[in-house]
C-alpha cells in the first residue's frame, strides 16, 4: 500500500539523485529570485536565532536544559527554509554533489554560493534592524538584549581554529538535516528530520555562519543604543574574524564531509 500511495520515505540512493537534480536547478536559477530567496533564508535563520535567545535569556534554566531547549526552538529557522522554500548558503553546500557529478560547472557552483551567502547576510542583518526597532531586545527588563551581546562577545572571542572546527561540525549536522528532509514526503516528515540534527548542533555550541550574521549586527545595535553598558565592544572586525573561519568550516563540513562523501557512495560512476 505504501508504494501505491507514495507514503514511504525515499531511500538514500534516491535522496542523492533528488539532491543532484535540485542542485542543478538551484545553480541555474535566475539572479533575482535566487537573491530574494537568499534574503528570506537569512531572515528565517534569524527568526530561529531570535527564538533561541529568548530561551537562553532565562537564568532559571540549567546549562543542559537551556542548550537543548534553545536548539529545539532554533529548528524553526531551517524548518522555514525547507518547507516554506528559501536559499540557504549552508544547505546549498550540498550542490557539491551535482558539481562532482559534472552536472554543473565550477562557475555555476561559486556563483550560487557567493550570491546566496551575500543575500543571507542582507536578510539576517535586515531582520536584526527590524527586531531592534521593534523594542524586542528590551523585553524581560533588557535581558534579551544583554543575552544577545553576551552571545556575540563569546563568538567574537573564539580562536580561529575553534571557530573553524565548530563550523565544520555545525554544517555536517545541518546538511544531514537537509539530506534527511529530502527523504520525506510530508511536512511532518521534514519537521522530524530537521529537528534533531539542528537541536544537536545548537546544544553543542557549534557555529552557524548565517545565524551569526543576525546575532552580531543585533548585538552592535543593542550596544549603540546604550544598553549593555560596560561590556566590551562587539565590532565589525569581530564579526569578520568570526565569519571567515566559520564560513570556511561550514563549507568543509557540508560540501566535503556530507555532499562529496555521499556522492562517492551513491553517485560516483565506476570506470568501465
Amino acid at each position: 500500500m505504501s508504494e501505491l500511495f507514495g507514503l514511504d520515505a525515499y531511500a538514500p540512493r534516491e535522496i542523492a539523485q533528488r539532491l543532484e537534480t535540485v542542485g542543478v536547478a538551484k545553480a541555474r536559477m535566475a539572479t533575482l529570485p535566487l537573491c530574494l530567496l537568499g534574503v528570506l533564508a537569512g531572515a528565517f535563520i534569524g527568526l530561529g536565532s531570535l527564538f533561541f535567545v529568548i530561551v537562553k535569556s532565562d537564568p532559571t534554566l540549567g546549562f543542559a536544559a537551556g542548550q537543548v531547549l534553545g536548539g529545539l526552538v532554533f529548528s524553526l529557522g531551517l524548518l522555514l527554509v525547507v518547507v516554506a522554500g528559501a536559499e540557504l548558503f549552508t544547505g546549498n553546500n550540498l550542490l557539491a554533489m551535482a558539481w562532482a557529478d559534472r552536472q554543473i560547472t565550477t562557475r555555476e557552483l561559486l556563483r550560487n554560493w557567493l550570491l546566496v551567502c551575500a543575500a543571507n547576510f542582507v536578510g539576517a542583518a535586515g531582520l536584526a534592524l527590524l527586531v531592534h526597532a521593534s523594542g524586542h531586545t528590551g523585553l524581560n527588563e533588557g535581558a534579551i538584549g544583554q543575552q544577545v551581546v553576551r552571545i556575540a562577545l563569546a563568538k567574537q572571542a573564539l580562536p580561529w581554529h575553534e571557530a573553524f572546527f565548530r563550523g565544520v561540525l555545525c554544517n555536517v549536522l545541518v546538511c544531514l538535516a537537509v539530506w534527511m528532509a529530502m527523504a520525506g514526503r510530508s511536512v511532518v516528515d521534514k519537521a522530524v528530520a530537521v529537528v534533531f540534527p539542528v537541536t544537536a548542533f545548537v546544544a553543542a555550541g557549534f557555529e552557524h555562519s548565517i545565524a551569526n550574521m543576525y546575532l552580531f549586527p543585533l548585538a552592535m545595535l543593542v550596544q549603540a543604543s546604550g544598553a549593555a553598558a560596560g561590556t566590551p565592544a562587539v565590532t565589525g572586525l569581530g564579526l569578520l574574524g568570526n565569519l571567515l573561519p566559520v564560513i570556511a568550516g561550514n563549507l568543509l563540513g557540508g560540501s566535503v564531509l556530507v555532499g562529496l562523501a555521499y556522492h562517492v557512495i551513491y553517485r560516483r560512476r565506476s570506470p568501465p
